[in-house]
């Protein structure tokens, strides 16, 4: 199961649209800027998360956008259930909040290639280290400082061998 939705940002003072997914269990799936909200932004979207996940989900969560049915039906196929709800979207819709708290202090971009490079890379950044938990399960801090600084340390060491 995907939850879909795309938040806006400028880029040279114009707004450009960051799809975004995440899957059931909050991990990210794909991210995707775009100049334009429209159909072929919305297939260009799917199909970039299907290539990058190699599956295809049974349901897929949008707010309810006008393309989204039809994008889905074509690319993702006709078995896969659509549902749209501005509630059952909430966690994705608090999952922008990382990014668009990191851009605010930055007034947006100048190039677009430069935001999309850094909206993909911040995103893939940051659930790479972001603590994987079950609902209601107690995890301590020293054990969460643990597990960061472990996935920071491999981070660093794959930076460094690139």
């Amino acid at each position: 199961m995907w939850h879909v939705d795309e938040t806006y940002l400028r880029v040279r003072g114009y707004w450009c649209y960051l799809y975004r997914a995440i899957d059931r269990n909050g991990d990210l799936v794909d991210t995707m800027l775009s100049e334009h909200r429209d159909m072929a932004a919305a297939k260009a979207f799917f199909r970039s998360a299907k290539s990058a996940t190699g599956t295809t989900p049974d349901r897929v969560t949008t707010d309810g956008h006008g393309s989204y049915p039809r994008a889905i039906r074509s690319t993702l196929g006709q078995d896969v259930k659509h549902r749209t709800s501005a509630f059952k979207n909430n966690r994705l819709e608090q999952d922008h909040r990382g990014i668009k708290g990191r851009i605010r202090c930055m007034r947006g971009f100048k190039e677009f290639g430069a935001a999309e490079r850094f909206c993909r890379g911040y995103d893939e950044l940051r659930a790479f280290l972001r603590l994987r938990t079950r609902h209601n399960q107690h995890v301590s801090a020293s054990r969460r400082r643990l597990l960061h600084l472990r996935r920071a340390n491999v981070l660093l060491a794959i930076l460094q061998a690139a």
